[in-house]
């Protein structure tokens, strides 16, 4: 997806290098690795920050296709795949019934769950309140405080001019989620309770999702895999952008 951003008017802005291609993994299990990976980088950025600069931030078009591609990533469908053979297995929401037909109900289900959360937490809320989606990696530091900085992104996110505020998509978009889900699973159970930890359990999800973007540039420089690093200079202005490979 490219990052296209909005100019910042008032100081030069750092944009993030692209995202690696899938033609760029050439180790074991490329592909496999390739499709993971491209799912926790699409919404992971660390800039280099200069005196009086700020990151881009992404225009309305840009948080659409990031939901967008998001929801049509093959980790996705993979994801669904799999959420819908545990559920079967266990028989959650039994109105779906067994067998191909009712894997076929659960495996839609879950895909509808992701690309509804995707659509409210990258999209919907970020627009409303002008808030980025994307995980800003700290990259440095001790283990102890780059966890917690991860931990922190469900709670602290960054405005579009830069400023930090309230995570406000990440609570608003998983409960309207949520919400959403009992539309088309007729055997969820009904109230607050449940609810809630549903809301818990994607929010706990998304916070290990955090936790492995914040260590991915590690993780892939042990398994020697390309990833999307900062490089020396990423200005608008100068209109460079690119990645290191491991």
């Amino acid at each position: 997806m490219p990052e296209a951003t909005q100019k910042n008017a008032t100081a030069p802005c750092v944009e993030p290098p692209p995202l690696v291609r899938l033609e760029d993994y050439d180790g074991p299990l490329k592909k496999t690795v390739g499709i993971f990976a491209r799912k926790l980088e699409r919404k992971s950025v660390r800039p280099h920050y200069k005196p009086g600069a700020i990151l881009c931030s992404l225009e309305l078009k840009d948080k659409f296709v990031l939901f967008v591609m998001d929801s049509i990533d093959p980790a996705s469908f993979l994801d669904s795949g799999f959420n819908a053979g545990v559920a079967q297995a266990q028989d959650d929401d039994p109105t779906f019934g067994q067998g191909a037909a009712g894997y076929g109900r659960r495996f839609a289900a879950s895909f509808i769950d992701q690309a509804s959360s995707k659509f409210f937490t990258d999209f919907a809320f970020p627009a409303i309140f002008s808030e980025d989606p994307r995980y800003y990696r700290l990259g440095s530091g001790s283990g102890r405080s780059r966890f917690l900085h991860a931990v922190e992104h469900v709670f602290v996110a960054h405005h579009d001019n830069g400023k930090r505020m309230f995570n406000l998509s990440e609570w608003l978009g998983t409960t309207s989620s949520v919400v959403l889900s009992n539309a088309y699973h007729p055997g969820n159970e009904r109230g607050l309770a449940p609810a809630a930890l549903a809301v818990g359990s994607s929010v706990i999800q998304d916070v290990g999702f955090d936790v492995l973007r914040e260590f991915w540039p590690e993780i892939s420089h042990k398994f020697r895999l390309p990833f999307r690093d900062q490089p020396n200079r990423t200005n608008r202005d100068a209109g460079s952008a690119g990645y290191k490979m491991n």
